[in-house]
């Protein structure tokens, strides 16, 4: 059974030791940690990690042996951060920063040795108190909102650690990078609604609902959710996953069409958004239906070399009051079996062992990618520091069945507790610009871990629109 929803719906456009601090609810019912980790499954890794349980000590020791995860790494903070062709492109000295910071919080949760949350902290400060301004290309956006969910990410795991001065740090998020992404899912840098693919909002999503975690912001955080199940962009769950194949248990995703490199950023994207809401009591991962499972599903099978259905489509391109043209994917892109991202474990993990359902492909493309590592493992540039990594450490887990998120829910207790100065409203300083048209033609860095060809992809002139089922066997369109 074919299921159109969302932007593809019928003939439409596409749219020395240091115990670590205990768990802390603040805010509106927020539980912290709690975005990608909680203090269970930190507590978990420790454990695992000391019995010299497997998986847990393999994914260790791809932590310990990456460069970022040692103590004395030392920050490189600048006061503004480029990223896009036509500029002066330092943004390679920011992410590296923010793993280290990460992979160094994550240590010393996992050993409890201080030199590591120390290291961590270290870095965090120093970027506080410099960074000011995120600049570039459109790529900008895709700056804010990956460097802002990972860096709040490495925060959340030190916030209480005495030396962290955790208010700058909001004051930064807030100043610099939420604004950015704010405006990017309103604006879209004044393109037309389907000119960026699916990965350019997730990151936008990721941003505004960890930096919402962090600032004990209900209000941020519950603009996220509402974007991820109802936003106009390609990157909402029924537009990144526009057709759904019942009989088969899939859900296409949309970037299959593009490649194989971006369909692996997004489904790693929207897993860390799912991740981070259900630990704060919010079910995404079984929205409408557990969409998201199908079309994880979708991009594993299709990723280790297995056929699957296509449904053709366009989507329009261009400025608002501009140039316009359209794009067509006619196929699923082709695929090299051997490309890989961290993302695989948090995803499996959910569904097989928190909910216990059944996730064929997931399951099997998760142990070939494991043990997973993080950023420094995939490649030196940008592509490889996309996800955080190491899920087989952080996420593998008994199976414990889980009817709902264990978290209190999007609106329990009463009163908000937010970052001082933090505001519902992007700040008036932001750089968030838009509507260039010359800033619009090219949709997405081309830095990924690698890239595939037959991309299936042919731009068209107009904005005609085709939705067509393909048949399985690649056979003439019905």
């Amino acid at each position: 059974m074919l299921k159109l929803t969302g932007a593809t719906a019928g003939a439409v456009t596409v749219g020395t030791t240091l115990a670590a601090p205990r768990a802390t609810a603040a805010g509106e019912g927020l539980v912290h940690p709690g975005m990608l980790h909680t203090r269970t499954d930190l507590d978990r890794m420790a454990t695992k990690v000391k019995a010299g349980a497997a998986p847990y000590t393999a994914g260790f020791a791809r932590l310990t042996a990456n460069r970022h995860a040692q103590s004395g790494w030392t920050a490189n903070p600048q006061a503004t951060v480029y990223r896009g062709s036509g500029s002066p492109q330092n943004y390679a000295i920011l992410y590296n920063d923010i793993h280290a910071a990460y992979q160094n919080a994550l240590r010393w949760h996992v050993t409890g040795e201080s030199v590591y949350a120390d290291t961590a902290v270290a870095i965090l400060n120093a970027w506080s108190a410099k960074l000011t301004v995120l600049a570039g290309s459109a790529d900008r956006f895709l700056a804010a909102g990956l460097y802002g969910y990972q860096f709040a990410n490495a925060a959340e795991l030190v916030r209480d650690h005495a030396d962290f001065d955790l208010a700058r740090f909001q004051r930064m998020m807030l100043d610099v990078f939420c604004p950015l992404s704010e405006d990017f899912l309103a604006n879209h840098n004044g393109a037309v609604i389907t000119n960026y693919w699916a990965n350019w909002d997730l990151t936008a999503v990721a941003c505004v609902l960890a930096i919402g975690i962090l600032c004990d912001d209900r209000a941020r955080i519950d603009r996220a959710v509402d974007y991820f199940k109802h936003g106009a962009g390609m990157g909402s769950v029924k537009n990144a996953i526009p057709v759904v194949y019942d009989d088969q248990g899939l859900g296409e995703w949309v970037e299959a069409g593009r490649d194989q490199g971006h369909a692996l950023l997004g489904v790693g994207l929207m897993g860390t958004v799912c991740e981070m809401a259900w630990n704060q009591g919010i079910d995404l991962y079984g929205y409408d239906d557990s969409r998201f499972l199908k079309g994880a599903q979708y991009v594993a099978k299709w990723s280790m070399g297995g056929e699957v259905p296509y449904t053709a489509n366009t989507r329009k391109k261009g400025a608002v009051n501009g140039w316009s043209g359209s794009e067509s994917a006619t196929a699923a892109a082709g695929v090299d079996p051997a490309m890989t991202r961290p993302i695989w474990a948090m995803i499996a993990n959910h569904y097989t062992k928190r909910r216990g359902l059944s996730a064929t492909y997931l399951t099997r493309i998760a142990a070939q990618a494991s043990p997973e590592g993080g950023g420094g493992d995939y490649g030196p540039n940008s592509g490889g520091f996309d996800q955080l990594g190491f899920g087989t450490l952080a996420f593998t887990r008994d199976r414990t069945i889980e009817s709902a998120s264990p978290s209190p829910g999007p609106h329990a207790g009463s009163g908000s507790t937010k970052a001082s100065g933090a505001d519902d409203a992007p700040s008036a300083g932001a750089t968030a610009q838009g509507g260039k048209g010359e800033d619009l033609a090219a949709t997405g860095t081309t830095d990924v871990v690698a890239w595939t060809a037959a991309t299936g992809i042919t731009a068209l002139a107009g904005g005609i629109l085709l939705l067509r089922r393909r048949g399985r066997s690649g056979g003439p369109a019905q």
